[in-house]
Parts: structure tokens; C-alpha cells; sequence
């Protein structure tokens, strides 16, 4: 049995689900998710909790036992909480801009990066001390699809990874980056 696929799932108050066959739907304050699960697992609401069991122990129903709670608890947790990822840029003369809702960065190439958010989602930009502003060096990534969001931040990411010599680019809050030595000179 899987130890993550048989823990129940609560409901927190303002959370509602619908369960149309294969097909969850939750809704919340935040806003509503709706996801399609594989045959293999059914999910049921029993009072203020959702279960998710397999019909067999086949295979398939066994790998995907897990992996369908995780997906449902994120969809309740992104309605009722949402989700949020923090990026920081380093460098000299980096930077990202708000243009409306198109997050333009200027991160040493010759044209600044646009990226569009996909509906749903949202970007906001912090200074050093935590205010909200339209330029500055770090970039929140929010929503209520825990998907999309860190989909979304990776492709910030990969705009300008992180490079191991100076540090230069776009990296998470908090993440180490394995720094090299640089060349030694001549004796």
C-alpha cells in the first residue's frame, strides 16, 4: 500500500469538491481546479476528507496510487492557499521590469526577455526590503496551480542560469550554487 496514497486529504471549510466520474473538480476562494484522473484510481469524499484508493493492485494502479493524491491535496491546497515561487537575480545591471502583467528582463543580453504568464497566474516584484515594485531583483511567481507555477519559474530560470564562477544569473531564494575556482596565473 502506497504510505502517501492512502493518507486522507481534510477540506478546509471554504473548499468545495465535485466528482463528475473520472473527473475532480475543487473549487475555492482563491479560484477553481479541475483535473482528470487516470482509471486506475477512484476518489471519494467522505465528510470533510477525500479519499483516494486503487480499484486493483495492478501495476499501473499502484504507480499512480500516490502520484493522484498528491495531485488532488495540491489542487485543494492551491485553491484554498495558492502557491508561490521567489527568484533572485544577481549581477551587475540585471534586472526585471512589470510591464502590465509581462515580466521583461534585462539580464545581459542584447534585447530584453518578455514573458508572458499564462492565465491564472501571477508576477510581483520585491526590492531588498520586501515592497513591492515595478523594477527589481526579485521575481514572485504565484498562483493557484502548483504546476504552472513551478513550470513557470524554471523557464524564468533557464532564461539565465546561475553560472558557477561569478554567481551571474537567476537563481531560487535560497539555492546553493557550486562555485569553481577561475584560472590561476602563470609562476
Amino acid at each position: 500500500m502506497s504510505r502517501i496514497g492512502k493518507r486522507p486529504i481534510p477540506l478546509p471549510d471554504k473548499v468545495s469538491l465535485a466528482l463528475a466520474g473520472q473527473e475532480v473538480t475543487v473549487k475555492g476562494p482563491k479560484g477553481q481546479l479541475s483535473r482528470v484522473l487516470p482509471a486506475e484510481v477512484e476518489v471519494r469524499q467522505e465528510g470533510s476528507t477525500i479519499l483516494v484508493n486503487r480499484r486493483d493492485e495492478s501495476r499501473p494502479a499502484r504507480q499512480r496510487h500516490g502520484l493522484c493524491r498528491t495531485l488532488v491535496a495540491n489542487m485543494v491546497e492551491g485553491v484554498a492557499q495558492g502557491f508561490s515561487k521567489k527568484l533572485e537575480i544577481q549581477g551587475i545591471g540585471y534586472r526585471a521590469n512589470l510591464q502590465g502583467t509581462k515580466l521583461v528582463l534585462s539580464v545581459g543580453y542584447s534585447h530584453p526577455v518578455e514573458i508572458e504568464p499564462p492565465s491564472g497566474i501571477s508576477f510581483e516584484l520585491e526590492d531588498n526590503t520586501g515592497k513591492k515594485v515595478t523594477q527589481g531583483t526579485l521575481i514572485l511567481v504565484s498562483g493557484i496551480d502548483k504546476e504552472q507555477v513551478g513550470n513557470l519559474a524554471a523557464q524564468i530560470r533557464g532564461v539565465r542560469p546561475p553560472e558557477p564562477y561569478k554567481g551571474k544569473g537567476i537563481r531560487y531564494v535560497g539555492e546553493a550554487v557550486r562555485r569553481k575556482v577561475g584560472k590561476t596565473g602563470k609562476k
